[in-house]
């Protein structure tokens, strides 16, 4: 199985849904890895990364993994569910966030995402589990 690669699939984000700040970085049929630059709208008071830009890249990672676990890019997939816990203040000027393959379905992808700012991947800011449907 071939899997895009992550210009293709920046280049399809970029053209459907433009300025959405974030990119796919690294691909695989069982992980994603996305990074979005924090810019000054993302930020609560105190510097803190806000919650819905935390919560968005965790979807994106988790939509990119979509695309390595079936082989294309699939702008279709969607969102069935998505939970987060926040374990920490993220601060930082740039929020990663790496989607883990569970379990590739033929109808749902379900994967774990974990996030973290700058390059401190041991010191992560958020998890979440997700499960993305495919189109029939």
């Amino acid at each position: 199985m071939s899997i895009p690669t992550t210009a293709e699939i920046n280049d399809m984000v970029d053209a459907q849904f433009p300025g959405t700040g974030r990119a796919c970085v690294e691909i695989s049929p069982t992980h994603a890895l996305a990074q979005s630059v924090i810019q000054p709208e993302n930020l609560r008071p105190g510097g803190f990364v806000s919650g819905p830009t935390q919560f968005g890249l965790a979807d994106a990672a988790l939509w990119y993994l979509v695309f390595g676990a079936i082989g294309r890019i699939e702008p279709m997939a969607m969102t069935s569910e998505l939970s987060m816990r926040y374990l920490r203040p993220a601060q930082g000027s740039v929020l990663w966030a790496k989607a883990t393959l569970e379990k590739a379905g033929r109808r749902n992808i379900v994967g774990t995402v974990h996030l973290w700012t700058d390059d401190n991947i041991d010191n992560i800011t958020a998890t979440a589990q997700g499960t993305y449907a495919l189109p029939l």
